[in-house]
């Protein structure tokens, strides 16, 4: 089914403004809310969800411990629409927060959204090299604790980690 391109462009905006949100104020639910109730959610770390309950315990979990709960953003780098079938597929950035020594750290992923119609979306995604998330975030530790600054979840999570080469 096609989608005309004004209408997937709103519902990507919407998906972005759902985004900024959730990111400032905590509640991923919101997120959660954007999927059809069968959706279906692919992350290359965490395996496949099937249905938007399955997709909302994964991303308020995620989204709420660290690293996810360091991410002050995600902006969009770039994107592009197939109106045929409905998809937006786009570059999102994923940067850390001040580690308190003013370094920057983050990485990107592809993230392919399939559009449902009625402003949701049944698929989502987010393809990545998590070694490369793992390697970024170990050094936003190292950063972070040398700047005195490393919080306790980010201390336990390190440890957790630490056997894991990156």
């Amino acid at each position: 089914m096609g989608w005309s391109r004004e209408e997937l462009e709103v519902a990507f905006e919407n998906y972005q403004k759902t985004v900024v949100e959730a990111t400032r104020t905590g509640d991923w639910n919101m997120f959660a809310d954007q999927f059809t109730e069968d959706a279906t959610y692919v992350e290359h770390a965490f395996g496949s969800f099937e249905g938007r309950e399955a997709i909302r315990r994964w991303v308020t979990r995620t989204m709420t411990a660290f690293p996810g709960s360091r991410m002050p953003a995600f902006p969009v780098s770039w994107y592009v629409i197939d109106e045929n079938r409905g998809w937006v597929i786009c570059e999102v950035q994923n940067p850390m927060e001040d580690p308190g020594d003013g370094s920057e750290h983050g990485a990107a992923n592809i993230t392919i959204l399939h559009y449902a119609g009625d402003n949701l979306w049944s698929h989502e995604e987010d393809a990545y090299n998590p070694m490369n998330f793992l390697s970024m975030a170990k050094t936003w530790c190292r950063h972070a604790e040398e700047s005195g600054c490393l919080p306790d979840d980010a201390r336990e999570w390190l440890e957790k980690m630490s056997n894991i080469p990156g």
